[in-house]
């Protein structure tokens, strides 16, 4: 980039608010008062970043006039095919607004023109005034507005570095000789967009050979004789539409706005604005980073009329210039250097005595451990702290030496399985797992803020800071104070001082504890005390159990399989590179695109990326996987490699060196439906559907030749669950009479008797019964099966009169989340939805396949935490020596004593089935085998 003195920015301000807010995709972001805050935040931290990167000497944020502009005076679909404004677009626009004028940033726009002719218009008069001018975009439009000192500055994306696009790279980008036929590019190819119609049957990649042919619409449309067939007729059919179209496609250099530069110059920002709002929108991270301190959450959006707003799914109206705004206001943040406490250093035997018999007296006490490390299975226990009393907190450090540690943590083993005192803490499940390898058991009543707040708010972190601060203005002291940022030279909590871990252990656990009181109440409030008192409390026990037993794993196998993959792997790499016929990287998407789409040409519709790169990913080359013998075999290569890499050669970097078996963590806080997540290693994402994928399967093996290992797996839970759900008898019937469900279906959708469904019907309905969990539409179902979409769409339209009662489940699904901002799980579960009601179709769209889906998917995930309960609770109650291992999906893995075999696959059974009674059974099917593979 030119270091020209004079260096311009101009922000276009609507495109890049987009690109912010659906660059979270799945992920957006919530502040404690359900505001959706990705638009903004996304926005603002692109603004930071050139800010300080880049060091613009003159910045302007450019807005499209809110008036009609002359493009839809002239054409009046223009635009006319737009999605609304997302809401959660439209409310963070005034927020966004302010951030600008915080950061003394001019917003510009001019009424009858949009920002690309504002931001056009400006360029081109500051590139008179000798500036070096960057059109911050992402839009392709403005390709034809660069020049020597005009660049389009596409802003990073995906950890990828900015793009910043001269002349040279608009010319290579577009193939032509000069920016100005990018015009000619977008009059012939048009933009689905902004509804600019182009000529039909033209697309980029004929635009950009027509135009490198004739060099404008003007000369094409003039030798349209030369043309061929269709493609003549629509150039001399639709030739005053492709004029026009090249006309609403010219950005216009001529608006009346003047350059005024002494306006635009670069100030320091205001602090006391960008605070206050950045403390409004919970913005810690941020005003962190650009102010180098912390702030704290405004009064309001902690509470509302004293009450905390742990379950808000609304967004706060716009208020009028002239309102005056009383509900926010920055307050000091509370932390330990300007909050009274006593904190108690516990480091005798008597002192610890005393404290044993204090914890013993009380109805509940707030724990938790300090440790060397964040792996549960292998950090040492350092210390532990507790506290009963708001604002009182006491540390017990204990001696590295394992046995020596033993005996003091036993000293505690009487209050920690005392039955009768309640024990809170955050994340207890990693609290449990440590104490277990010293002996002690936690029992009693839990309760675990971590989890409380996951069913509060799914949606939001749950990290004890970010509770603390957002629920009581309180800043606990940060871990990298103590032992410094994460790296190489980061110290153990063995290293700090006694004084330092003592303040720091002790407030952990004083925190927690204040944290419980707000939390209690809410879940309470919001009918969730079942699902979290009977469901996930006591599953932190089943899961630490689980954690700490691992499993065993065929090291020696895995390694030979690995040998083997290597050999597929360079076998495959042979037979591309020779279908190649040239040497190239088949790792390289550029390289690999290239020679699929330009040498081999496997179809002339190739797609590209944003990049301009053309698109290669496993779901676009499956398409085209009958177009060319390469395709499959590249298909395969991928699949092998990452077989390889993240199978075979990690997991047995994962065996524990001590017990010599993997240890998973189970997270219970992640997925907002319910459902488990796992990782070191992901056990949900394990392959099962090919042949190589079943052998890591096979790696998972038995404790020893006297063991079995076990899989116990509910039969079609999902289906059974919306046959209840929805009440459909037909469905229902299907069930109860043990039929296969998907010939069933099959059955009833093609008109035929049951005996007479053929192989590819069944396959059809299986696809249908599925797919119609994750609302799948027509298309999706065409997509899938390979099949017309007409076909697609009567296939569903027979399911749907043949299961009439499931259409009518999703459609009540929709209307009561629209109505709520919620749905439910069999056993009240909740999943916020806020885009249920949103003017913008895909938003909206993903929401309503939310809606109808989450009650299924937490419901099954209900279930089999109940049957992981019950079935832990009877092991242990009939003495058996059956382990539950694992749990993948509606899946249960067991090591199971060959002579237990019997009783143990019987107890399983039972209590898996009778988990939860829904108006059809639940059916487990459970086999024994060495290994994972053959017992599933």
């Amino acid at each position: 980039m030119s270091e020209n003195h004079k260096k311009l920015f101009l922000l276009d301000a609507f495109a890049l608010i987009y690109r912010a807010y659906f660059a979270f995709g799945n992920n957006q972001r919530y502040n404690s008062k359900g505001q959706n805050t990705s638009a903004i935040l996304g926005f603002t931290n692109t603004l930071v970043e050139i800010l300080n990167k880049e060091k613009p000497t003159h910045i302007a944020v450019v807005f499209d006039a809110p008036t009609i502009t002359n493009r839809e005076v002239e054409f009046s679909d223009y635009k006319a095919n737009r999605e609304a404004m997302p809401e959660d677009i439209r409310s963070a626009i005034p927020y966004i607004k302010e951030i600008i004028e915080g950061f003394k940033i001019p917003i510009l726009q001019r009424d009858g023109f949009e920002a690309d002719d504002v931001i056009g218009t400006l360029a081109k008069k500051a590139e008179q005034a000798g500036y070096i001018t960057y059109m911050m975009t992402p839009d392709k439009d403005f390709g034809q507005l660069v020049s020597e000192n005009i660049f389009i500055y596409k802003p990073a994306k995906s950890g990828n570095p900015p793009e910043i696009m001269g002349v040279r790279e608009v010319c290579e980008k577009f193939e032509v000789q000069n920016p100005l036929q990018v015009i000619d590019i977008l009059g012939l190819w048009g933009d689905a967009v902004d509804n600019i119609p182009g000529i039909p049957g033209i697309g980029e990649k004929t635009a950009k050979k027509l135009i490198g042919e004739y060099g404008s619409v003007e000369n094409l449309i003039a030798h349209a004789d030369d043309l061929k067939g269709k493609q003549r007729e629509n150039v001399i059919e639709f030739a005053e539409q492709g004029l026009l179209s090249k006309k609403l496609a010219t950005i216009i250099i001529d608006v009346p706005v003047e350059f005024e530069p002494e306006k635009l110059i670069m100030e320091d920002p205001d602090k006391e604005k960008l605070t206050q709002i950045f403390a409004e929108l919970e913005f810690r991270t941020l005003a962190k980073r650009i102010f180098g301190e912390e702030l704290t959450v405004t009064t309001d959006s902690a509470s509302q009329n004293g009450q905390m707003n742990l379950f808000g799914t609304g967004i706060p109206e716009e208020k009028n210039d002239d309102e005056e705004d009383n509900t926010s206001s920055i307050v000091e943040l509370k932390t330990i250097e300007n909050t009274a406490h006593k904190y108690v250093l516990v480091d005798t035997l008597e002192k610890r005595k005393k404290l044993i018999d204090n914890l013993s007296k009380q109805k509940e006490f707030c724990f938790d451990t300090e440790t060397t490390g964040l792996d549960e299975q292998i950090a040492e226990l350092v210390g532990l702290s507790f506290s009963w009393k708001k604002n009182e907190g006491y540390y017990v450090p204990v001696p590295e030496n394992f046995k020596d540690t033993q005996f003091i943590v036993n000293e505690f083993k009487e209050v920690f399985e005392n039955e009768s005192i309640t024990k809170v803490a955050q994340n207890i499940k990693y609290d449990q797992t440590v104490l277990k390898k010293y002996g002690v058991t936690i029992a009693g009543k839990t309760f675990d803020t971590m989890l409380a707040h996951y069913l509060i708010q799914p949606d939001m972190r749950h990290n004890m800071d970010i509770l603390a601060e957002t629920y009581l203005n309180y800043k606990p002291v940060s871990i990298e104070t103590l032992i410094g940022k994460k790296g190489k030279n980061q110290l153990s909590m063995r290293n700090v001082s006694l004084e330092k871990i003592k303040e720091y252990a002790a407030e952990d656990a004083d925190i927690t504890l204040q944290l419980k009181e707000p939390f209690e109440k809410a879940l309470k409030d919001n009918n969730l005390e079942n699902v979290f008192y009977n469901i996930e409390m006591p599953l932190t026990e089943v899961l630490a159990d689980m954690e700490h037993e691992g499993i065993n794993l065929d090291v020696k196998a895995l390694a030979i399989f690995s040998e083997e993959l290597q050999q597929d792997i360079e076998k495959l790499q042979k037979q591309i590179i020779a279908f190649a016929g040239t040497d190239f990287n088949i790792d390289s998407p550029k390289q690999l695109g290239q020679i699929l789409f330009e040498v081999l040409k496997v179809t002339d519709k190739a797609k590209k990326t944003k990049t301009g790169q053309y698109a290669t990913s496993e779901d676009v080359l499956s398409k085209l996987a009958n177009n060319h013998p390469i395709i499959p075999l590249i298909l395969d290569y991928r699949s092998v490699k990452k077989l390889k890499s993240t199978y075979v050669d990690s997991l047995p970097q994962l065996v524990n060196p001590a017990t010599k078996r993997i240890h998973t963590s189970y997270m219970q806080a992640v997925a907002a439906t319910g459902r488990l997540s796992s990782n070191n290693p992901n056990l949900q994402n394990i392959p099962i559907r090919t042949a190589r994928g079943r052998e890591i399967r096979k790696a998972f093996i038995a404790k020893d030749e006297n063991h079995y290992l076990l899989a116990a797996d509910y039969s079609q839970i999902e289906l059974r669950i919306i046959a209840a759900l929805s009440g459909d008898e037909h469905m229902i019937e299907a069930f109860q009479k043990n039929e296969d469900i998907h010939a069933a279906t099959a059955a009833k959708v093609f008109g035929v008797k049951l005996e007479e469904v053929t192989r590819d019907m069944r396959s059809k309905a299986k696809a249908v019964n599925f797919g119609i969990i994750y609302g799948q539409s027509a298309f999706g179902l065409s997509e899938n099966l390979n099949i017309p979409r007409k076909e697609a769409k009567e296939i569903i339209d027979n399911y749907f009169s043949q299961y009439p009662k499931i259409k009518e489940y999703m459609d009540k699904s929709i209307a009561e989340a629209k109505e709520k901002g919620y749905v439910e799980t069999i056993m009240h579960r909740k999943r916020i939805l806020n885009d249920i009601n949103s003017s913008n179709a895909i938003v909206r769209g993903a929401a309503e396949r939310n809606a109808i889906n989450a009650p299924i998917q937490g419901s099954a995930a209900d279930i089999i935490k109940i049957a992981m309960i019950n079935v832990h609770r009877e092991l242990k109650k009939n003495n058996l020596k059956t382990k539950m291992l694992l749990q993948v999906h509606d899946e249960l893995v067991f090591d199971v004593p060959k002579e237990e075999l019997e009783q143990a696959t019987s107890l399983i059974k039972r209590e898996m089935e009778n988990a939860v009674k829904i108006i059809v059974p639940l059916v487990v099917e459970a086999n024994k085998g060495g290994n994972w593979l053959e017992a599933h």
